[in-house]
């Protein structure tokens, strides 16, 4: 007789609570009340397992995080060279947009709470970033890329391409589910946006 698969843990189900309401409420809307409710568990096995509402956004940050570099290296392991590796990383992005829409609501939460919230994701991912601005350097010094500095021009595709995967969380948001059609027509308009404003032809 198999064995049954084990489910989550309960910590990885008040992370997994916590990422859906933080990212789609918002951190000051979201108490550990109301988490603990959603789960049908007490505070206090919250507590339990991370000490206060900061502790929570925390490891839920910190998970985040390395589920989103997990991603990306995972698109640029499989990728080509030069602007492959750019499309690979949008077309990645974008499959998370579809998968795991909170993980990208949570990005922008972060970013609107502003330090320490947003200080913690920006040096977890900064090994991403750095890696992302020697591409682009080199790209450029190739002469391949328009020249431009390198991580203002991360800022500015991070921006385009956010922008863009979260209005499909605005979308449902509004009851509206975003089609697969929908989201390949965005993901192609970011791909021309980016290719018009990078690479030299």
């Amino acid at each position: 007789m198999a064995a049954s698969t084990p489910g989550p843990s309960t910590s990885d189900r008040i992370l997994d609570a916590a990422l859906a309401s933080f990212a789609g409420r918002g951190y000051e809307a979201t108490s550990l009340d109301t988490v603990a409710r959603s789960l049908e568990i007490t505070k206090q096995s919250i507590l339990y397992w991370f000490p206060s509402k900061d502790a929570l956004l925390e490891a839920v940050i910190a998970r985040s995080a390395a589920d989103l570099s997990t991603a990306l290296e995972t698109a640029l392991r499989g990728a080509g060279e030069g602007w492959a590796r750019v499309e690979a990383v949008v077309r990645s992005v974008f499959r998370l947009a579809a998968r795991q829409p909170a993980l990208l609501g949570l990005l922008r939460e972060v970013s609107r709470l502003g330090p320490p919230a947003a200080t913690q994701m920006t040096l977890a991912l900064e090994p991403l970033v750095q890696r992302a601005s020697a591409f682009l350097e080199a790209e450029m010094d190739a002469g391949n890329m328009r020249r431009h500095d390198p991580r203002l021009l991360l800022l500015a595709i991070y921006s385009t391409v956010i922008g863009m995967v979260t209005e499909v969380e605005v979308l449902r948001a509004l009851g509206e589910e975003p089609t697969a059609r929908s989201l390949v027509r965005r993901r192609a308009d970011v791909l021309e946006l980016l290719r018009s404003a990078l690479l030299i032809e």
